[in-house]
């Protein structure tokens, strides 16, 4: 039986209390999580951002070399779901902590899964 190192981990996020404001910003969205990928070591491939209308949230991707990073945003609840899956090098818990002091949740829940 051959043994294989798990090749990812998948960072899933719930923050919640986070400004309204700031959760119905696609630009500032996509500035904070190409960081986020950038801080983790990652490499950006490219970004899609869609704002859902005045008032509304924001759904978008960071696509990397080592997976992805996405956000799906309800200002109406000061809310925000963060999916950051990474392989290799790269430490999404890093991309974790970038998003956490940008977006400055009130509390957050965390779920890591290895993947493979």
């Amino acid at each position: 039986m051959t043994v294989h190192a798990t090749p990812g981990r998948h960072v899933l996020a719930d923050f919640r209390g986070v400004a309204a404001d700031l959760l119905r910003d696609a630009k500032v969205l996509e500035t904070q999580l190409v960081a986020a990928a950038r801080a983790a070591g990652a490499n950006v491939l490219s970004a899609h951002f869609h704002h859902f209308g005045e008032g509304a949230g924001v759904t978008g991707v960071v696509m990397l070399s080592e997976s992805h990073i996405s956000i799906h945003s309800w200002p109406e609840h000061r809310f925000a779901a963060l999916d950051i899956f990474m392989c290799g090098a790269a430490q999404p818990e890093l991309a974790l902590a970038s998003l956490q002091e940008a977006l400055a949740p009130e509390t957050l829940r965390v779920t890591t899964v290895e993947r493979g």
